[in-house]
């Protein structure tokens, strides 16, 4: 079992590539929610639309980013969901996805209608999330170690070894975690608080969701996400 701390929101994305990628009847999908959400979606649009296959891959918001970016200019992407709102408004600042607008974009929150307006319509957001991180009661309690109550409490030396974390090249979550930090501490405090927090990490993975699932199984005690 774990218990996560709020320390920030994330907003989530969508976008369609900036120019169609493949023929009617197949549908070229990166996701970057969890899998068993992008599975569970892959499979209810086949049902309702059973004239079109979908290819998905799964992928960190930060790797989506740059497999589009790869993709520019030979698009093979026709809808990327999901992950991290960033990267979404980054790759819509360079073009690299379509305006969009839902005809039900008026019932999305307030914050969703506003992403998606900021990016002209290329991205919009698809739900929220809270940023902090997990922990595993049992394996605190066998190692005698306190509850993380806030961000400098996972300093402590006694958590050396026992905290996963993504790496922000690859997870818009982790980096995420990198801009809260900076606006929380300031930018030279900030990395000066990650370079601290290096000595306590055990792993740092490609995803963001992965760091808390592994907390969730006893494979570590800690778990940023």
């Amino acid at each position: 079992m774990q218990r996560v701390t709020l320390m920030a929101v994330l907003a989530a994305g969508t976008a369609l590539s900036a120019l169609p990628a493949q023929a009617a009847g197949k549908l070229n999908m990166i996701c970057s929610a969890d899998v068993v959400v992008c599975e569970q979606m892959t499979n209810l649009f086949e049902k309702q639309h059973p004239d079109i296959k979908v290819s998905m891959v799964r992928l960190s918001a930060g790797e989506a980013y740059a497999r589009i970016r790869t993709e520019a200019r030979n698009p093979r992407t026709d809808i990327w969901w999901a992950g991290t709102g960033d990267p979404h408004m980054q790759a819509a600042d360079e073009g690299l996805t379509q305006p969009y607008q839902s005809p039900l974009l008026d019932q999305q929150h307030d914050w969703a209608r506003k992403q998606a307006e900021s990016a002209g319509y290329r991205t919009v957001g698809v739900y929220a999330g809270a940023l902090g991180w997990g922990y595993n009661t049992k394996l605190l309690a066998e190692k005698k170690l306190k509850v993380p109550a806030c961000w400098s409490d996972l300093l402590d030396p006694a958590y050396k070894g026992e905290i996963q974390m993504a790496n922000p090249n690859s997870s818009g979550t982790a980096y995420n975690t990198l801009a809260t930090l900076v606006q929380i501490m300031g930018e030279e405090p900030a990395f000066d608080y990650l370079k601290k927090l290096n000595a306590n990490i055990s792993q740092y993975t490609k995803s963001g969701s992965a760091p808390v699932k592994a907390a969730a199984r006893g494979e570590t005690t800690v778990g940023i996400v």
